[in-house]
């Protein structure tokens, strides 16, 4: 008997949420306000669908974190006994509902072929739900291996997330934290209103090739170039001592949202960062 199957994105009920959150920050960078993916996260994600209570729990699995292997495993098992609870009719039935509503506003080619950094978790939490609560059969391989994937996610950096992390996390600009999907929904509008075309134009490639890491790095790459040069720009038109130390010393480490082989979160807020700065300069030059 063959046991070798192919995860299938449309059936998972965590990948199906971050894209249509992901795609909410699409539709508001392009100004629609009357956002289709708002109206079907809200229909089909809220606390009193299966749906929404089927993705709270990859969300515990997803996020929480322990050091200790067996309090991975106690809360494995406690999820999946949750999961076991839900009504797996319903589900199918609000999945349909949820891909046709999906299919009916995007192109659902379009809407799959994003790259999804946290996909091998993803699709084992899908796995582990689907042997621990129907009769499919995956095989031992696959079984113990998107078992051990998880528990691997839980326990990884268990605590590294330190209480200063977390802090320094939860300060950030709205427009920075998006860049990890946090944001609230309710939120978008209101916050996108205040970023430069440069931010906007940044964000939406970053979304948009996010399965593209050659054309993002290369957007980037010339960002940066650019960028530099409007500092230097910047620089000669400073006259306070201190900040033309403080002003050479940022340009000197605007290599930071170019380094390393692949482009990262940290590049990008890197890159954001420095809009900004170039922002400020601006309307303290303007203002002069």
């Amino acid at each position: 008997m063959s046991y070798n199957k192919k995860h299938n994105k449309i059936k998972n009920t965590g990948i199906l949420f971050e894209l249509l959150t992901r795609q909410i920050t699409v539709d508001v960078l392009n100004n629609e306000n009357d956002s289709s993916a708002i109206k079907i996260v809200k229909e089909f994600f809220n606390t009193n669908t299966e749906l929404g209570k089927e993705n709270e729990l990859y969300k515990v699995l997803m996020e929480k974190k322990y050091k200790n292997s067996n309090h991975a495993k106690i809360l494995i098992e406690a999820v999946t006994k949750n999961r076991r609870k839900l009504s797996n009719r319903k589900l199918r039935n609000e999945k349909y509902n949820l891909i046709k509503a999906i299919k009916e506003n995007y192109d659902l080619t379009d809407f799959f072929n994003s790259r999804i950094s946290n996909y091998k978790v993803l699709a084992s939490i899908y796995n582990v739900f689907e042997v621990e609560s129907t009769r499919k059969n995956f095989g031992p391989v696959i079984e113990t291996d998107s078992k051990v994937t998880v528990m691997e996610s839980i326990t990884a950096h268990g605590h590294s997330t330190s209480k200063k992390q977390k802090s320094d996390f939860s300060g950030q600009e709205e427009d920075i934290r998006l860049l990890t999907y946090q944001l609230l929904v309710d939120k978008f509008n209101k916050k996108y209103s205040t970023l430069s075309e440069n931010q906007k134009d940044l964000l939406r490639e970053y979304i948009n090739n996010l399965s593209n890491t050659n054309s993002l790095r290369e957007f980037i790459d010339a960002e940066v170039i650019k960028v530099k040069k409007i500092l230097k720009s910047h620089l000669r038109k400073v006259d306070d001592k201190i900040t033309k130390i403080k002003l050479t010393e940022a340009i000197s480490h605007t290599e930071t949202a170019t380094s390393g082989q692949y482009v990262k979160d940290s590049h990008v807020v890197a890159l954001m960062r420095y809009y900004e700065l170039i922002k400020e300069l601006e309307n303290v030059h303007q203002n002069k």
